[in-house]
């Protein structure tokens, strides 16, 4: 079964994430809510997915976190961020990820957009 990775620092959001993510059929193989612990997480477990806030618990947010993993990972990712701004897109778009969406995310674009990744060779 394939593995989700969720980076979230807020806990509702977490669990909603959690939920629908357990409803398509994945496994939400972590929880996390700071950037260190995803890239220890993401190099132990090698999940297929990564849904990755970009602000987090800690000084390091996700776009930081996408950085050092995608040092020994090219796993796929997709932010969910409350974050807007063209200065934010472009850090992350640095990261090569795979999708960019602002919060609240709409549940059946995240949807398609993990079947896409899920059941293509990216994954």
């Amino acid at each position: 079964m394939k593995r989700i990775v969720l980076v979230e620092d807020d806990f509702i959001i977490a669990l909603l994430l959690e939920k629908q993510i357990q409803r398509m059929g994945y496994v939400v193989a972590d929880k996390i809510d700071n950037g260190e612990a995803a890239i220890e997480t993401i190099k132990n477990n090698q999940p297929d997915l990564v849904l990755m806030d970009i602000k987090l618990v800690g000084d390091m947010d996700g776009i930081d976190a996408m950085n050092e993993i995608r040092k020994f990972s090219d796993i796929p990712v997709i932010y969910l961020t409350g974050n807007a701004d063209e200065n934010t897109k472009k850090r992350a778009l640095k990261t090569r990820p795979e999708g960019y969406l602002i919060k609240p995310v709409d549940m059946e674009v995240l949807k398609k957009n993990i079947h896409e990744i899920m059941n293509s060779n990216i994954a």
